[in-house]
């Protein structure tokens, strides 16, 4: 059994400084096991950013307790605190004419002296953390010159210098391009497989959130967070009862979101295979249903397709043209 890193307690959060103050979740009672990477996600506005910052300390709770590694967080002195756990957020960095190294050994000033001068074991930390994510080559460029992905990468690694056992990310793959959300979630699945630190991030990526975390959050208004195995909460309904909307629907069969499709026109695939799964898409996209029994039906031909309209028989070579004839039907 996995030692609890993180527990939360009858936890309610939200806008201490309102008043009245406002509730956005109450009765809160979740935990994060050592080494494990879970996901956050909910829909805009279900309080992600609020409980993110409360388990980090930068707000109060309304309520109930947090407890890191057996303390109670809001009693932590700050020094002790840095050296539990560290934040990256979503928000640029203005790091100005920084270097890479210069912005990762930030991470490590919890550990310098009175003075703020590190040692050789920082270096040597530092070293290892630009390591850990594949920037090493970096590491006296300026951080201006740099892609988002590579600043995100640049203030993971600050959080590993930072030598905690658990490591709060918000949104850290929002405005990145698909190839570099997937390179740093892949990144936090290895670092928390390989390390033992407990990864605890926000995101709206739902298919990478499926395969890659050990566990996931479920947040939305007025309903109770929800927390298990992917595969649990696939099995579930969980998905379904969270996120399906008239137009969109969870598929348990594929792991994805699908459109849902209530027009009359329909279409018969006899197609096997990969092909058939990228036809039903372009289908789907046009605003047709996949059913047993159509009409139109399409059938796999030497040439590419074969067209079947009650007595119209056409052969194409791509779903291009499928798609423009279509618009004849």
């Amino acid at each position: 059994m996995r030692p609890t890193i993180l527990q939360l307690e009858n936890l309610s959060i939200g806008y201490v400084n309102q008043r009245p103050r406002k509730v956005v979740h109450s009765g809160i009672n979740l935990s994060l096991k050592k080494g494990e990477l879970t996901c956050l996600l909910g829909t805009n506005g279900a309080g992600k950013s609020t409980l993110l910052k409360t388990l980090s300390g930068f707000q109060m709770g309304i309520e109930g307790k947090v407890f890191l590694e057996g303390d109670e967080i809001h009693f932590i002195s700050k020094k002790k605190l840095a050296r539990k756990l560290s934040v990256v957020l979503t928000d640029s960095i203005a790091a100005g004419n920084l270097t890479v190294y210069e912005v990762v050994s930030f991470g490590r000033y919890v550990y310098s002296d009175f003075f703020g001068r590190l040692r050789a074991k920082d270096d040597e930390m530092i070293r290892y953390a630009l390591e850990c994510v594949g920037i090493s080559h970096f590491a006296q460029r300026n951080i201006i010159e740099l892609s988002d992905g590579e600043r995100q990468k640049v203030m993971i690694a600050k959080a590993i210098a930072q030598e905690t056992p658990l490591i709060l990310l918000d949104e850290p793959t929002a405005f990145l391009d698909l190839p570099s959300r997937v390179e740093i979630m892949l990144l936090l699945r290895k670092l928390s497989a390989e390390t033992g630190k407990t990864i605890l991030l926000s995101t709206h990526d739902l298919d990478l959130a499926l395969q890659l975390a050990d566990k996931i959050w479920l947040m939305a208004k007025s309903r109770e967070i929800v927390s298990g195995t992917p595969e649990d909460l696939a099995l579930s309904g969980m998905f379904n009862s969270f996120f399906d909307k008239e137009s969109l629907s969870f598929d348990l069969n594929t792991g994805t979101f699908l459109l849902s499709n209530q027009s009359d026109k329909k279409v018969q695939l006899n197609v096997e295979g990969v092909t058939r799964i990228w036809l039903e898409k372009a289908f789907v996209r046009k605003g047709y249903q996949v059913t047993d029994q159509a009409e139109l039906k399409i059938f796999s031909d030497p040439e590419g397709f074969r067209i079947e309209h009650n007595a119209t028989v056409k052969t194409v070579s791509n779903i291009e043209f499928i798609l423009e004839l279509l618009e004849l039907l």
